[in-house]
Order: structure tokens, then C-alpha cells, then sequence
């Protein structure tokens, strides 16, 4: 084991990679350099900077950062372009990660700090979780923004990284956090490229799950995550919605992996919400799925008295009538398609109809076996928002 402050020797890899893609971020480097310089990690370090066409003095500061760096043992590298436009967070990624060549791969966003412990306790956790994403719970900065979304974040139980991936717009553990082991970062990636607009985390995040890859959090604050006015902010509920990422482009992919990854294991199900939402799903389906959908559900007593949904811009003839019960004539398994806090309470409605098909208190709201009644479209409460990397750089979903 190498001791602090000792580079590689000749001919030896880093241990871990610090993969910190940049456009104009000098608002936050020192602070973000600094906490790479303050690591309390015993093995060896590399940096490894992509700057994507920063206009500001980005490079400037970490040129000044890069003795103070290597004196202390860790590694520097640094790509780039000047191009005059970005080309995205997951291109920089994906260029910081192949121009690096440690064993581990820790990202960091720019405009966050690292706490001291971070590199150590993550890369304990993924030597014994080698095919994991981990992730950590995080500080707020300013304390008390998006308070919600930051408890969500901290307070998931650890098998609701899995089972809630579909609650909301982002992976269940925040990219700015993530943890993992190159060979399994290689066997699921790279990140999409596509740029503005493309989720690039949430895309690898569902490939990850596909691959049979796991979810694991270090239920210790490890990173500052900032939230600041200059950030690429992003609501993921409501209005407004700034045109870097159209709220239908995420829920297009939300959709697409629920065909894939739960609904082939049910040969029919019920919507709970014969609302906006509920229908909404309906007419996302393709049409194979649309035909496993027994029902919609409600306890809204006008929606029920109509008896049905049409599905007017069906291609099919004649257009689908979908069926609108009352909830306790409904027969599982379900997908609840409602806010995050109004699925507390229609589970625990259904609860009361029947303790026997109710997830237990350990069960998550999310299930994928075909016993299981259970499965939730939902969104974050209002204030969930969300905000890492500076501007033009699209932040990540979590």
C-alpha cells in the first residue's frame, strides 16, 4: 500500500481515478481541487481533468492546482478542446475516463467538494461490491434547498435503490456520487454522447440494471452538493422546465424501461389514476403493452361514473374502452401513476382493503415479480430539483 503523499512507481497504475469533466467552472475549483488534495485515501490517486471548450479561467486554475496536486502523490492528467461549443457531459466523461487509468473511477462534478473520507469508504465498498454503482448521501449547499428532493437522495432504504428506479426522473443514487470499478464501468458503458437533451446518466444507469448490476450507498455524508443560480438547474415535476432537457424526453425513457424491465412479467395489469397522468401512461404503451391494461382505478366518484376511457387517437379499430373502477373493485397487479406522496397513500389505502397483498414496511413501493401487486410511475415532490455542474453542462438526474 502506498503511503500518502507517494506517486505510482514505475510501470504502477493508480488506484483510483478522479474523473472531473469541466466547462467554465472557475466559480468552484479551488474548492473542488482542494478536497481532491484532502483526501485521507492510502492508496494511489490520479486526477484526471476533460475540459469541454471552457471560456472562463478554468484551465488557468487548474494548472495552478497541478504541482500541488502531484507533490501530494496523485496524478494529473488533463484532456480538452477549444471548440467553440461543448460537446457534453457525456462526451467529457467518457474522454476523462479513457485518457485515465486507474482500477476505480470516482466522479466529481466541478462545483462539488469532496468530504476527506469519500475516495477511502467508497472504494472499500466497491472491492466488495465489484458489479455495484455506489453512491453516498450528500450536504446540501445552500443548507435547506430542495429539502425534499435532498431527503429522498439521503433516506432511501438500501433495497429501494432498486426497487424505487422507477419513482423518479433519475437514478436512485445521484451521478455526482457515483463509485465504480473500471472493468464494470467497461462492461456497461461507455455514456451516451448525444449531448444536450440526452440523460446521459439515467441511460446508463437502466444499462447498468440490465447487465445485473447493483445499487449500494454509503450511508455517510460524503459530498457537497451544491445548488447556485448558475448551475444548469432542472425541475423534475413542475413548470418551468428549461428547454436542456424536455420533460418528455425523460419520461419516453422512464416508459421504454418499464415495458422492458416489468411489464413482459405480468400478462395484464391495472393503471391506478384514471387522471391525466394515469392516462397519459395508457397512451405512452405501445400498443402490445396497452392491450395487457384490464382497467384504470380511482377513487375520483366522476371518473368512475363514466365507466371508461376512449383512447381516441388509437390506430386500432374499434378505439380501446378501457374500463374505470372504483380502487376496490380493482384486481392487481398494479401501476400507480401518481405523486410521489399521494402513492403513500393509495398504498396505504390499499392496505386497509387488504393487509395480505400490501408490500410490508421493508418492501418498497416498486416490485418486478409477477406476485408482487406493485409497481410505481411516481414523481418527486415539488421541490424536486435538482442542480450539479455549472452552466452548460446538463446536471445530473438523481
Amino acid at each position: 500500500m502506498q503511503r500518502p503523499g507517494d506517486p505510482a512507481g514505475p510501470g504502477q497504475l493508480p488506484l483510483v481515478s478522479v474523473i472531473l469533466p469541466v466547462h467554465n467552472a472557475e466559480l468552484w475549483l479551488d474548492a473542488c481541487l482542494e478536497s481532491v488534495l484532502q483526501q485521507d485515501f492510502q492508496g494511489t490517486m490520479e486526477l484526471s481533468v476533460f475540459n469541454d471548450a471552457s471560456k472562463d479561467k478554468s484551465m488557468t486554475i487548474i494548472e495552478k492546482w497541478r504541482p500541488k496536486l502531484e507533490d501530494s502523490g496523485i496524478l494529473v492528467v488533463i484532456g480538452g478542446h477549444e471548440s467553440p461549443s461543448p460537446r457534453g457531459v457525456g462526451y467529457s466523461k467518457n474522454q476523462a475516463i479513457a485518457q485515465s487509468s486507474g482500477s476505480y473511477l470516482c466522479f466529481l462534478d466541478s462545483d462539488d467538494v469532496m468530504m476527506p473520507e469519500r475516495v477511502r469508504l467508497q472504494h472499500e465498498a466497491a472491492v466488495q461490491h465489484p458489479t455495484s454503482i455506489v453512491g453516498c448521501r450528500v450536504r446540501r449547499d445552500p443548507p435547506g434547498s430542495t429539502e425534499r428532493y435532498t431527503r429522498w437522495i439521503n433516506r432511501l432504504a438500501p433495497e429501494q435503490l432498486l426497487t424505487q428506479v422507477l419513482t423518479a426522473n433519475g437514478p436512485t443514487v445521484i451521478m455526482p456520487t457515483w463509485f465504480c470499478s473500471r472493468a464494470w464501468f467497461s462492461h456497461v458503458g461507455p455514456f451516451d454522447e448525444g449531448g444536450q437533451g440526452v440523460p446521459e446518466d439515467l441511460l446508463f444507469f437502466y444499462q447498468h440494471l440490465r447487465k445485473g448490476g447493483r445499487v449500494l450507498r454509503v450511508d455517510q455524508t460524503l459530498l457537497l452538493y451544491r445548488y447556485h443560480p448558475q448551475a444548469a438547474t432542472l425541475s423534475v415535476l413542475d413548470p418551468p422546465w428549461p428547454p436542456l432537457l424536455p420533460r418528455t424526453t425523460i419520461w419516453t425513457h422512464r416508459v421504454c424501461f418499464l415495458e422492458e424491465w416489468a411489464l413482459p412479467q405480468w400478462a395484464s395489469f391495472t393503471i391506478w389514476n384514471a387522471g391525466k397522468q394515469g392516462r397519459r401512461l395508457y397512451r405512452s404503451l405501445t400498443a402490445a403493452s396497452r392491450c395487457k391494461v384490464v382497467a384504470f382505478c380511482d377513487v375520483d366518484e366522476n371518473k368512475i361514473r363514466k365507466g371508461f376511457y376512449c383512447y381516441e387517437e388509437a390506430q386500432e379499430r374499434p378505439k380501446p374502452r378501457v374500463p374505470v373502477l372504483h380502487f376496490r373493485a380493482a384486481r392487481p397487479p398494479f401501476v400507480l401513476c401518481v405523486k410521489l406522496l399521494t402513492a403513500v397513500a393509495a398504498a396505504l389505502v390499499w392496505s386497509e382493503r387488504s393487509a395480505t397483498q400490501a408490500p410490508g414496511p421493508n418492501h418498497g413501493l416498486l416490485g418486478t415479480s409477477p406476485h408482487c401487486p406493485w409497481l410505481l410511475m411516481a414523481s418527486l415532490p415539488s421541490d424536486g430539483l435538482q442542480a450539479s455542474g455549472p452552466q452548460g453542462h446538463r446536471p445530473a438526474l438523481g
